[in-house]
């Protein structure tokens, strides 16, 4: 399969399916992003190229990678055994260079992320972020595994934010979703039906479903189901109007897990564990 450098319309890699014509795009240098995923004619994945191009914003659009923190801390502190460390929103991997290579079953693509001075100082582990990014029909499927090459126990969260094309904010509808939900906007539980009355003026909730959620977007006539597996299995759902976008985002714990112990994952020196997901298209 073809991994082809591209300087338009943003420099990016390209990898390509010549059976599906499916595409990615990935920029590893800013964050291991996926920017793109074309799959059959449509564009799948949402990315404001002004705020893209211009280095001093952060990214609205692609799969940003969050770790070691899902969310927020308080004052932005990180209390550890160690001693307490400063990380910002949604912590330090998709602010930093990733390195990128071909998959061995010339599928996708692999890209890696390991501690450096940097993080040290903001998170005292040493560690390494393998994601493996595959196409497969009519599907994007991300594999990753989180080691810890420290010496002492590492606590951690791990989410992405992927963002979603939508041609309007208007007739959109999920399916599989829980009654209830935590609504991020005032931190308290929530009606989730209510909440989806809200879409097309901004939504941000965490859900804690026990299958698979299903976009359906009947302007388009399509679907997009996040396949989640535990670990990995709360969902984020995040509306920017008038952005025509919806972000579907699995994590592995809620905001200030690390702090709560809410579904925090805490690796023993030397161990890993894998954290797997999954979106299918398909027709309304």
């Amino acid at each position: 399969m073809p991994l082809i450098q591209r300087d338009t319309p943003y420099p990016h890699w390209e990898f390509s399916d010549p059976s599906s014509g499916d595409l990615l795009r990935v920029v590893p240098e800013r964050g291991g992003l996926i920017s793109g995923w074309r799959c059959g004619d449509r564009e799948v994945v949402y990315l404001d190229l002004e705020r893209f191009l211009d280095p001093a914003q952060s990214v609205r659009g692609g799969f940003p990678v969050l770790f070691p923190i899902t969310g927020g801390l308080p004052n932005n502190e990180l209390p550890l055994p160690q001693g307490t460390f400063t990380i910002g929103q949604h912590g330090f991997a998709r602010q930093l260079p990733w390195q990128m290579e071909p998959l061995a079953d010339g599928r996708g693509v692999q890209l890696q992320l390991s501690d450096t001075p940097e993080t040290l100082a903001a998170y005292p582990f040493a560690f390494l972020l393998s994601m493996e990014v595959r196409l497969a029909a009519g599907a994007l499927e991300i594999n990753t595994t989180v080691t810890n090459r420290s010496e002492a126990p590492m606590p951690f969260s791990f989410g992405l934010h992927p963002y979603f094309n939508l041609l309007s904010l208007e007739g959109v509808s999920f399916e599989g979703l829980p009654d209830g939900c935590l609504n991020h906007l005032t931190m308290a539980p929530a009606s989730t039906a209510e909440q989806m009355q809200r879409l097309a003026t901004g939504i941000d909730l965490l859900v804690r479903p026990t299958g698979p959620v299903r976009l359906v977007d009947g302007a388009a006539g399509t679907t997009l189901e996040l396949q989640p597996s535990h670990p990995f299995d709360l969902v984020v759902l995040w509306t920017e109007p008038p952005r025509p976008m919806v972000c579907i985002e699995p994590w592995s714990g809620p905001r200030q897990s690390l702090l709560s112990g809410d579904r925090k994952i805490e690796l023993a020196p030397g161990a890993s564990t894998e954290l797997n997901t999954r979106y299918a298209l398909g027709q309304a």
